[in-house]
């Protein structure tokens, strides 16, 4: 479903190329993880994986146009490699999520450290003075 998102964002005629080099590079990451992605459940010996992953694994090119071609071709493998996925019937594994560690909110930590230093605070008043 993403990868057909991410074809979408180039192929679609309702949305123009990105203009600057760093949305090129962003959608040209996505892609290349899509085709990475694809190329795992895609039925061995698929002449359209051997292509997509030539062409993820060559860099954007510089230059207007040539990045622009090379982020079309991109999504176009992309999208061959879908059809090839839906051909086969093949469903692609949900990816495993990594656990997320439970990060506290800003005044969780405030508090904590307010009580940490009153309670040093008070032990250092309690200790006899020599």
């Amino acid at each position: 479903m993403a990868a057909a998102e991410t074809v979408a964002l180039v192929l679609d005629d309702e949305s123009p190329l990105p203009q600057r080099a760093g949305d090129v590079e962003e959608l040209a990451r996505r892609l290349r993880g899509h085709i990475g992605q694809l190329g795992a459940v895609v039925p061995p010996g698929a002449a359209t994986l051997s292509g997509a992953q030539q062409l993820a694994s060559a860099g954007v090119p510089d230059g207007y146009m040539p990045s622009r071609v090379h982020l079309v071709k991109l999504a176009e493998a992309t999208q061959a490699l879908v059809a090839t996925v839906q051909a086969h019937g093949v469903v692609p594994a949900k990816p495993m999520r990594r656990r997320r560690w439970w990060r506290p909110q800003l005044n969780v930590l405030r508090g904590s450290v307010f009580a940490i230093a009153f309670a040093l605070l008070a032990l250092a008043a309690s200790v006899p003075r020599a």
